[in-house]
């Protein structure tokens, strides 16, 4: 007898999730080659949006398999393919969703040169635009000035009563009418509420696009200036007024000012030259460097590669997390760094508290208070005050000229020895500590000096230089209060 034929089990249908997925990828990549959508327009939607994908691949998933129950057939699992295009989407959408949340900050960061930001490795061309603007500007009025990218140029106009505004922008695209779409949504204006005058690049008019906009602008000489400027440089020179400024990632030139200057920055450079008023740099800066101050200067904040400062008038105080310092003027100049503080022709009182320095100042006239460790300190006495140097881990060299009276008391402990070219001063040693004290001339003011785990050395110097000017005392009044004289030393006790 013939054995009944076996019918062999359906096959499960094919899953349709994988060629719909590809479909909408490929529907999109028309769309950019047609110039309906950007390619940054497209990567944005992406990285919000690349969830929606595995929630269509598995509503397509479930509906088959309803339809696989129904018709009583098995159906289809994810297969090695599917798995593979499905992680491929878990991580080029991880990846887009994390780049698109860091990438301000990267941008904000890189830039190519002073006219090229990193959007222009991406593809697409530059378009230039120019424009000018003019507007009446009122009596004793402030100008406000916001530009998001881009350079800023400020100088003084032969008209007192304009201010105007000669405009240069930079657009990416891929195509000349996107680009003249960007130029119409980013047109800079000029408002006027009041006595404020507001001068608006308005980058962001076309939301986040590849727009720089550089404006040189004229300005009445007795203007009061407020500046928020970011991803460019500012030029400012040769106005009157009080000015205020928040910059970022860029540099600050300023010269030939008058009036107070206040420039709160972040990852900016600063310099400043032949400035007559007040000047305080506050905030993040990379490098600053500060010359010909007629006035006083501060600076507060964070200072990431250099300072130097030259000729300032009036006193000067810098506070850091590192480094707290304070002296009444500098005639010479003043450069500091993560490592070094040097400095020459300033005068005290002066007070400076630092750690892991090596500091030398060279013809200080005045008091001095002064802390150190981990670093060598050496000091050039030119005119005498009363000095107090408290070190750790590091040598202390004081040099004093010959015509300089001073009382000595000083103190070397942990193993450290103490060296003077003077006889007058009494130097005795013991197993842990050495001591020097007396007094060089007579009735001169106090030298008192202790170091731990380092060496002393008071040497006798020569006057090479003609003394300094002296100081004009703060603000034309009475003469600023100098430092109390030090205490001596306490004994140590032996343990």
């Amino acid at each position: 007898m013939a054995s009944p034929m076996v019918t062999p089990p359906p096959r499960p249908a094919r899953s349709i999730a994988g060629p719909v997925v590809l479909i909408i990828v490929g529907v999109v990549f028309l769309l950019m080659t047609l110039g309906v959508l950007d390619r940054y327009s497209f990567g944005l939607l992406f990285a919000k949006y690349w969830p929606a994908l595995l929630i269509l691949w598995g509503l397509i998933k479930l509906i088959e398999h309803e339809q696989s129950k129904r018709l009583g057939v098995p159906s289809r699992g994810i297969g090695a393919g599917g798995v593979f295009l499905v992680l491929f989407i878990i991580c080029i959408g991880l990846s887009a969703t994390q780049f698109v949340r860091i990438w301000p900050n990267i941008r904000d960061q890189i830039r190519i040169n002073d006219n090229q930001d990193i959007e222009d490795l991406f593809g697409g061309q530059t378009f230039n635009y120019s424009d000018e603007l003019s507007k009446e500007f009122p009596a004793g009025g402030t100008l406000r000035i916001n530009d998001e990218r881009g350079n800023v140029s400020i100088n003084t106009s032969d008209d007192a009563h304009m201010v105007k505004v000669s405009i240069r922008k930079r657009i990416r695209a891929d195509k000349q009418e996107e680009a003249d779409s960007y130029n119409q949504k980013t047109k800079p204006e000029i408002t006027i509420s009041d006595k404020i005058v507001t001068l608006n690049a308005n980058t962001q008019g076309a939301g986040d696009k590849g727009v720089a906009t550089d404006m040189d602008i004229s300005v009445p000489r007795n203007v009061e200036l407020v500046i928020t400027g970011k991803r460019g440089d500012l030029n400012l020179s040769g106005t009157n007024g009080n000015a205020s400024i928040n910059h970022q990632r860029g540099e600050v030139n300023i010269s030939d000012y008058t009036g107070a200057a206040t420039l709160d920055l972040d990852r900016s450079s600063a310099r400043l030259q032949r400035m007559k008023g007040d000047v305080t740099i506050q905030g993040r800066a990379n490098e600053v460097a500060v010359e010909d101050v007629d006035g006083a200067l501060h600076l507060n904040g964070e200072f990431y590669e250099s300072v130097r400062l030259v000729r300032i008038t009036k006193t000067v105080s810098f506070r850091s997390s590192r480094t707290e310092m304070e002296f009444s003027r500098l005639d010479g100049r003043l450069d500091l760094d993560s490592g070094d503080l040097r400095a020459d022709s300033l005068y005290g009182p002066m007070r400076l508290n630092t750690r892991s320095k090596d500091i030398s100042l060279v013809g200080l006239s005045g008091d001095l208070r002064l802390q150190d460790s981990n670093g060598t300190v050496e000091v050039g006495v030119h005119k005498a005050g009363n000095i107090q140097i408290e070190n750790r881990k590091g040598d202390v060299q004081v040099t004093v000229p010959p015509n300089v009276a001073f009382q000595v008391e000083a103190r070397a402990r942990s193993g450290g020895e103490i060296s003077s070219d003077f006889s007058e001063l009494k130097i005795e040693s013991s197993e842990n500590q050495s001591s020097a004290t007396g007094s060089i001339g007579s009735n001169g003011p106090r030298l008192v000096i202790n170091n731990e785990h380092g060496s002393i050395e008071i040497n006798k110097g020569t006057v090479s230089v003609a003394p300094p000017t002296p100081p004009p005392t703060p603000g034309g009044g009475k003469p600023g209060k100098a430092l109390p004289a030090p205490k001596a030393p306490p004994e140590e006790s032996e343990n």
